[in-house]
Formats: structure tokens, C-alpha cells, sequence
């Protein structure tokens, strides 16, 4: 237990901290029905430890706040009634003030009892205690991706955090790696955290087929928004050319023209667009457009595992020093091994950026496993009721905590969201 308690103190101070860059007035901002505000996290995360383990397991606990069950209880439909989603930006009450001291009371309660939990809960209090070191490990991820989007709508370009990134330099050649068919493994297995949506871990066939050695980047990208690509309705599925024409897109979230050239708004503001660095912030739809322009295809997300369960989870994840990355050039060092002869073309090529950087589409429904089984109670709606209408995708991004992650880790979106940290991995059969 003294190692979960310790990454208790660190998660928790995480959140705060990447917090810190922000005003008292960022702190409520709600600039569409899918963001919340930073507030709110703060507080939903401690209303999950609350509710969870201190109202069942800590005798004599007292709330704070009744009224915060309310306020901060997300979506779980047996745990009571909650605040409609997209009014929490009119909450001006709690205070920033109150939601900080509503966190200080939880952490005490919830460290006392974790010093000397009941022997016969001692089990039930460490699963879910995991289990919502994990949720606040996402929602730090979406704090940063809802702050993004709350700032973009400001004429000012407001700055969350200023970086200074390496001189660009031209991405390598778009690689292949070959996989052949067979019956392969994915889902999680073992003792280790996972969520129930991960198990269980089960067979399943794939075909030959071959996955770029990287992400696309924004000069391609680019290419395809020059060849007309958000005007052929020939590359757009059904849904995805309505929502093209009711939205007016035009590129990917975030970029904007200044004149005759292309910009981009990230969390360091407002600059040139970076022709070398992976397209992020798309929509499945649009990942699926510029797949079938490049006649190529999404991977499927068995495609996905299986490629990269024998990879080392590395990558341009959040680091524990809070410098918040962006979406990152890949390195030349797979340009420099093929001009030295180590690598011949396409043959043993090595696949990058599979963890971190972006969260890579798949072409892949969410869906249970089968055998998929919730966990019991109020937390079975964690995951399980959300398996329909939305798409998989895989590997993290720049704002996931490496520790977070695994092969295993399936995340999900609807088919027109683009406003998290989202890119593209070509495939294609052989």
C-alpha cells in the first residue's frame, strides 16, 4: 500500500501543478458542450475518490459538501443525479478557493484511511484506489486538451506555456513494416492494472499486412487539403461529408490561414504551421478520408496491437518535470541509418512513434471483447455503457503520462471529435 500511496501524492500534486500556468479566470471556461473546465476536474477527480472509497470504507466520514455529489458526479446514472454537462462552465460557485480546499479534505481523509485501511476492504480499497489514479491520470489529459481548446477560441492567443523546440529538420521517408497473417493475442492479461474494457485477453486472426513506419506528418497532410481532399465527396464516408458541410471544415482543428499561409494554434500559442510534425487534432472522418487519398487504409486495432506489443513503451509522453510537448518532429536518425547503408529501403525498417506523440485512429469500433465483463456495481459504468457510436484509437499522446499507458489500452472517441490530441498511422493488405 505505501507505493500507491506515494503515487496518490504524486498524481494528485500533477494535477495541481499543471494548473499553475493558469489564471483564476481560466478556471472556468467551458467553450463547447464536450470541454469542461479546469475547475471541474479538479473537483470530479476528488468527488471519485469520495464517493467511491471514502463514503463506503472510511467510518465517520463527513462531506464537505452534500451538494458536490451533485456538482461534480460525471455521468453515473446509479450513483445519483448530476449537474447537466454542458451548463458547468455557469458554475461560479464553488470557488477555485473551495474546489482546492474540497481537494485538501478528501486527500486527508483519504490518507488516513489508507494508513490503516479495515482489514476485511483492505482489497476493495487498493482496486479502487488504482482504479482512480488512473481516472485522474486521464483527466490531467483532458484538462490540457479542454484548456487547448478553451484558449483557441480567444482572439488573444492566450499562452499556457511557452517552449522552445529544435531546429525542424526533414522527416525520413514514409517506411513499411510487414506483418503476416495468423492467429494472434491482444487485450491485457495478468495481475497488473488494466481497465475491464482491455480484458478479456483473447484470439483473434489478422491478415498480411503492413504499417507505416511512422505518423503522417502536416506537410502531407498539407498535400492532401491542396489536392482538393476536403472537396471530393468521393473520399468522405456518408456522415463524414455531412458533418464536413454543416461544420465548414476546411483542415484540422486548430489551423487557421493568415493571409496566404498556414498557422497553428497550440498550447505555446499561435505560430507557422510545422511542416514536419505529425498532423494532430482530426477527426476519424478525416483520418479516413486522407487514408483513402493516400490509397492506403487505418489500421485495424488488433493491426495496432500486435505491432506494437513487442515494442517498448517509449515515446514524447507528459514529462514528470510538467514541460507540456507538443506533438513532436520525428527524429532523422532513421534518414542518417539508411544514407550509412543500415537500412536498405523498406527492409527491416523500424516503426516509431507508436507510443506517446498522438493518439493513433483505428478503423475499429468500440466494442466489448468477447467475454467482456464490467465491473460490478455503480463503476460497471465506467466504460462498458459507452460501446456504441464511438471509434479506437491507440498508443497515448504528448499529454498521457508514460505510466499510464499500455499495448493493451484502448481509448475511444466519436467518429467527428478532433479536438484531443488525435493523428494518423497508415496501413494497407498486402
Amino acid at each position: 500500500m505505501d507505493e500507491l500511496i506515494e503515487r496518490y501524492r504524486t498524481v494528485r500534486a500533477r494535477s495541481e501543478a499543471l494548473c499553475a500556468p493558469l489564471e483564476v479566470e481560466d478556471y472556468c471556461i467551458q467553450a463547447m458542450e464536450n470541454v469542461s473546465p479546469p475547475k471541474w476536474h479538479l473537483a470530479h477527480v476528488s468527488w471519485f475518490f469520495e464517493k467511491f472509497i471514502l463514503v463506503p470504507y472510511a467510518k465517520g466520514y463527513r462531506m464537505l459538501c452534500e451538494e458536490y455529489a451533485h456538482l461534480f458526479n460525471s455521468y453515473y446514472e446509479t450513483a445519483g443525479t448530476f449537474f447537466p454537462r454542458p451548463q458547468r462552465g455557469v458554475l461560479s460557485r464553488p470557488t477555485v478557493d473551495e474546489v482546492y480546499r474540497y481537494r485538501r479534505h478528501v486527500d486527508a481523509a483519504l490518507l488516513d484511511l489508507l494508513a490503516n485501511p479495515p482489514a476485511q476492504h483492505a482489497a476493495d480499497i487498493r482496486q479502487r484506489l488504482q482504479l482512480g489514479l488512473e481516472h485522474e491520470i486521464q483527466h490531467q489529459e483532458l484538462l490540457l486538451m479542454d484548456t487547448r481548446y478553451n484558449f483557441s477560441l480567444n482572439p488573444l492567443h492566450p499562452v499556457y506555456h511557452r517552449i522552445e523546440l529544435p531546429p525542424a529538420a526533414p522527416v525520413p521517408a514514409m517506411g513499411w513494416q510487414d506483418f503476416s497473417a495468423g492467429i494472434v493475442e491482444i487485450g491485457h492479461s495478468g495481475d497488473a492494472f488494466a481497465y475491464d474494457n482491455e480484458r478479456p485477453r483473447h484470439k483473434t486472426y489478422v491478415q498480411d499486412f503492413r504499417l507505416a513506419t511512422r505518423l503522417v506528418s502536416n506537410a502531407e497532410y498539407l498535400a492532401f487539403i491542396e489536392d482538393g481532399g476536403y472537396a471530393r465527396v468521393d473520399l468522405w464516408l456518408s456522415d463524414a461529408w455531412r458533418t464536413l458541410k454543416e461544420q465548414n471544415w476546411q483542415a484540422p482543428l486548430y489551423w487557421f490561414k493568415q493571409d496566404r499561409d498556414w498557422l497553428h494554434f497550440d498550447l505555446s500559442g499561435a505560430h507557422t504551421l510545422r511542416m514536419n510534425e505529425p498532423v494532430s487534432h482530426l477527426s476519424y472522418y478525416e483520418a479516413d478520408a486522407y487514408a483513402r487519398w493516400a490509397c492506403k487504409r487505418l489500421p485495424t486495432e488488433a493491426e495496432w496491437e500486435y505491432a506494437a506489443s513487442t515494442q517498448t513503451i517509449a515515446g514524447n509522453f507528459l514529462n514528470n518535470d510538467l514541460y507540456i510537448p507538443q506533438p513532436a518532429a520525428l527524429s532523422p536518425t532513421l534518414s542518417r541509418q539508411r544514407e550509412r547503408g543500415q537500412i536498405h529501403g523498406t527492409e527491416n525498417p523500424t516503426i516509431q512513434q507508436m507510443f506517446g506523440d498522438l493518439w493513433e485512429w483505428t478503423q475499429s469500433a468500440y466494442l466489448p471483447y468477447p467475454g467482456f465483463k464490467p465491473l460490478p456495481g455503480t463503476l460497471g459504468e465506467y466504460n462498458g455503457k459507452f460501446m456504441c457510436d464511438q471509434m479506437v484509437l491507440r498508443g497515448g499522446c504528448c499529454v498521457t503520462a508514460q505510466d499510464h499507458m499500455r499495448a493493451s489500452y484502448r481509448n475511444f472517441f466519436r467518429a467527428a471529435d478532433r479536438w484531443m490530441f488525435s493523428g494518423l498511422r497508415l496501413a494497407e493488405d498486402i
